[in-house]
């Protein structure tokens, strides 16, 4: 979002991190987006492979040239680990109780992402029943633990933090209960919480804006509503209320709005393939909806803004580029037959997306779609991949890998 939207907040660009540095889900301020040009994949030429010591479908995350991410070693551990960038050797790996749960077969009992600023990590956990948030160092030593209550939904937690200004903030919504809570990040201590509207199980990351004489805003968008929200004490700027077509239930959110062309655009849908994505206008006395779509749009891959145009990739495979403004689509293209969970992310001028059975695809943006190069890793893919120093990093099923110099 940040290289991607001008006006989203330069802020969150970690203090102790570097442009290079991928430091939370889906990169700075979550935009699935990182300067320099995409490298070469080639996935038979790696330019490592590490086995991962568990499962998991959170992404990894790199800052000072090491990589991060959440794994499940076992039905009864979860664990943060850590490697090398330039080797891939795992340096450390520290394990926190868990238990087993049922989980949606494509998530998982580690699906955080972590984030990381100045010298903390901070993670979201769920054992099995509840769910906390932690802070450890860089040498993976535990500094605090908080406690986020139970957890109640019928595909498991999914939910990343992201940290602003000394607050880390979490996105605690499920089918019972729906909050955003700002901790400490020094302590762990709650700052303060905004209940929200419960309907779904709703996974969004918070991102910040900064717009002209309106102060830094920290946006949710979830089954209920699209909030803006004051980052230190919670205190509600705006709110749309999000409404759905008749005949249409309410549906999920799973990835997070995204600002472009001076609108907010928020996506939702549900696993019996219902869909719906909204533009809002809130420079308007009262929030107001300029355009819907209602197929052919995501249900978990993220969004992608780039300038005044929206790009996505539905779950089926079909990659589209829209007019942020209006909605009209500027471009369609099929990329994969088959179904996609991962988030694309844009390098440069061209996006890299890869499907659930590990095939991968690179596609320029453009007034065309340019070229598209395609491979396939011989592995599953469910998390977003990660973008920093030059290079590009890959969870699969049972292997992390890294493509670049």
């Amino acid at each position: 979002m940040i290289r991607a939207c001008s006006l989203v907040a330069l802020a969150t660009c970690l203090a102790t991190s570097t442009a290079a540095d991928w430091s939370r889900f889906r990169g700075p301020n979550g935009s699935g987006t990182a300067e320099g040009a995409l490298p070469d994949i080639d996935p038979k030429k790696p330019l490592w492979k590490t086995p991962i010591p568990g499962k998991g479908v959170g992404s990894p995350v790199i800052v000072g040239g090491k990589v991060y991410l959440q794994a499940a070693p076992t039905d009864k551990t979860r664990a943060l680990v850590c490697l090398d960038a330039k080797s891939g050797k795992i340096e450390w790996s520290k394990e926190i109780a868990g238990a087993k749960a049922k989980t949606h077969p494509k998530n998982s009992l580690a699906s955080g992402t972590p984030a990381i600023e100045g010298e903390r990590i901070y993670c979201a956990w769920w054992d099995g029943s509840g769910v906390s948030a932690t802070a450890h160092d860089l040498a993976g030593k535990q500094l605090w633990s908080a406690s986020l209550g139970g957890y109640s939904s019928q595909h498991g937690p999914g939910f990343s933090p992201m940290v602003h200004k000394g607050l880390v903030f979490l996105n605690v919504d499920d089918d019972e209960r729906a909050e955003l809570v700002a901790l400490d990040a020094a302590t762990g201590e709650k700052k303060w919480i905004a209940p929200r509207k419960k309907h779904r199980a709703s996974y969004a990351t918070p991102f910040l804006l900064e717009r002209p004489g309106k102060g830094t805003e920290l946006i949710l968008g979830t089954t209920t509503a699209l909030t803006s929200y004051e980052p230190a004490t919670g205190k509600v700027n705006w709110e749309y209320a999000m409404t759905f077509p008749a005949g249409v239930q309410p549906l999920r959110v799973v990835g997070h709005p995204v600002y472009a062309g001076g609108l907010f655009i928020v996506y939702t849908g549900d696993g019996q393939g219902a869909r719906y994505m909204v533009a809002i206008d809130t420079d308007k006395k009262t929030p107001e909806k300029v355009w819907e779509l209602k197929k052919d749009t995501p249900y978990v891959p993220c969004l992608i803004a780039q300038g005044d145009r929206v790009f996505w990739i539905a779950d089926g495979g079909r990659a589209t580029f829209v007019e942020a403004k209006t909605g009209k689509e500027v471009w369609t293209a099929d990329v994969f037959g088959t179904s996609v969970t991962a988030s694309p992310v844009l390098a440069g001028n061209s996006v890299l997306m890869l499907s659930e059975k590990g095939d991968t695809a690179v596609l320029p943006l453009g007034d065309e779609p340019g070229k598209l190069t395609k491979g396939a890793l011989g592995e599953k893919v469910y998390a977003t991949p990660a973008v920093a120093d030059g290079r590009v990093f890959v969870r699969g099923e049972s292997h992390l890998f890294c493509f670049g110099k």
